[in-house]
């Protein structure tokens, strides 16, 4: 397998804070990778460096072979890279429709129609405004937005993030479809259970440098080890 993304030594800083401490890491084509820690280890940031929102001083990211580290954020969307942040920053002012035209138009298979037959739901709030979505909508509507760039790769941070364990449920079942779809994911999860269940290879960050570096069926078999690299359990 070819590989879609890949972290070399990076180093990255808020200010003078230094929160990655040359971090290293990759995704090849048609892999789900779990990046997992607790509160604070640098999860968002690691996201952050990847997506150019905030770039790493030191050290180089490549993406479909390219050198991505000094790139604006627009461009590496445009080259193929899907994001899906935190706290999912949908326009709660626009209708569930109005959200989706927002992306621009690409070719592939996503289109607004095909990302209605993924989410029925949002079929039917099509006319809602965003702000008036549940949790699970607006992260289905994050979700279909970001679909519609038809990515190759596709980064989600903390999608299950305040959501009912139904739609938790719910929404791993999607991500695990991007997945079977043959697009590359990183996915930074809080729920360590289902996230070591959907991935094949797992991270582990603990104050900014990786701890695990290895199968995500090894880890999910290792309780104690699991909580022992950053305080993750099943629970």
């Amino acid at each position: 397998m070819s590989v879609v993304f890949q972290a070399e030594n990076i180093h990255t800083y808020y200010g003078k804070s230094h929160i990655l401490h040359g971090v290293s890491m990759e995704v090849r084509e048609g892999e789900l990778v779990a990046l997992l820690g607790r509160n604070g280890a640098g999860k968002t940031t690691t996201m952050r460096s990847i997506m150019g929102l905030t770039p790493p001083r030191e050290g180089s990211i490549n993406i479909f072979g390219k050198n991505t580290t000094k790139w604006a954020p627009y461009r590496i969307a445009q080259s193929g890279v899907g994001y899906v942040p935190e706290g999912r920053k949908i326009f709660g002012h626009l209708t569930v429709h109005e959200n989706l035209l927002v992306p621009p138009v690409t070719k592939g298979k996503w289109q607004i129609d095909t990302v209605y037959k993924l989410f029925p739901r949002l079929d039917e709030r099509r006319a809602s405004k965003g702000g008036k979505l549940s949790g699970g909508e607006q992260e289905m509507l994050s979700i279909a937005r970001a679909l519609l760039l038809n990515p190759k790769f596709l980064i989600l941070d903390e999608p299950s993030q305040g959501l009912a364990p139904v739609i938790v449920q719910e929404v791993m079942r999607t991500v695990g479809k991007m997945k079977d779809e043959g697009i590359a994911v990183l996915l930074v999860e809080q729920n360590v259970f289902l996230a070591l269940q959907l991935a094949d290879r797992a991270y582990v960050l603990s104050d900014g440098e990786i701890v695990y570096d290895g199968t995500a069926a090894d880890l999910d078999s290792d309780r104690e080890r699991m909580e022992s690299l950053a305080g993750i359990s099943h629970a």
